[in-house]
């Protein structure tokens, strides 16, 4: 294998949230709800790798399948300490990451440094479920700013001095809406953008051809609109 090939990262969406980051082979998941997830093709059973999963807040819709991921492939759980304490009181999870807001770690070959989102943050049985992040993953080569659940703000500036690739939610009523994901990629000043929670269900419902033609016209970001299970090189 070339060094080139070593370091190949793709990007898959599942729907709604839900990621899959691949880099140099490893596949690293972000915020799973795949089963009663509407836009998602496959379910958990499908999974066929995880040798990471991170989630950037508590509510069901980003962790539903998380426990199932982690125990299953004996990956490594990366989230607020008190996630991570919750998974492996209720799940039974014992290779858990718990971290802060501005920590960083290693995980699946990668760095990870949980970054600032402003959002709430509940586990599904209502505990306490510590602060929303969102995520820089920095593979080498390619830096990965992943906002979570958030509204814009201004030290988004301050995330990362170069990404590469930004994922945004644009659904708004629970995150920012498409307006203001073109304020958030004029503070980002990444080279390419993707869209995120957005037309899982009718109150998010976005016409992503036209966000993607207002980031064309005012920010210099690529926009990518990816198609839904179908992998795309970053």
């Amino acid at each position: 294998m070339s060094s080139s090939e070593s370091f190949t990262t793709d990007l898959t969406w599942y729907g709604h949230a839900t990621w899959r980051l691949r880099v140099a082979g490893k596949s690293i998941w972000i915020d799973p709800f795949l089963n009663d997830n509407p836009s998602c093709p496959v379910g958990v059973a499908d999974v066929e790798a995880c040798h990471a999963v991170l989630l950037t807040h508590g509510h069901f819709d980003h962790v539903a399948n998380a426990a199932e991921l982690v125990n299953r492939f004996a990956a490594t759980l990366v989230a607020n300490y008190e996630i991570v304490q919750w998974f492996s009181t209720k799940y039974g999870v014992t290779n858990g990451i718990g971290m802060n807001v501005g920590g960083r770690t290693s995980v699946a070959g990668v760095s990870v440094k949980m970054v600032p989102a402003i959002h709430s943050s509940s586990l599904p049985d209502g505990s306490y479920g510590g602060i929303a992040s969102g995520f820089l993953v920095e593979t080498g080569p390619t830096n990965v700013y992943i906002a979570g659940d958030t509204c814009v703000f201004s030290d988004m500036s301050r995330v990362a001095t170069r990404i590469d690739l930004a994922i945004l939610p644009i659904g708004d009523l629970f995150t920012m809406g498409p307006g203001d994901s073109i304020e958030a990629i004029q503070l980002l000043k990444p080279t390419q953008v993707v869209p995120s929670h957005y037309n899982t269900w009718p109150p998010i419902a976005q016409d992503v051809q036209k966000w993607a033609r207002d980031v064309k016209s005012q920010t210099n970001a690529l926009p990518i609109t990816p198609t839904i299970g179908s992998p795309f090189l970053i």
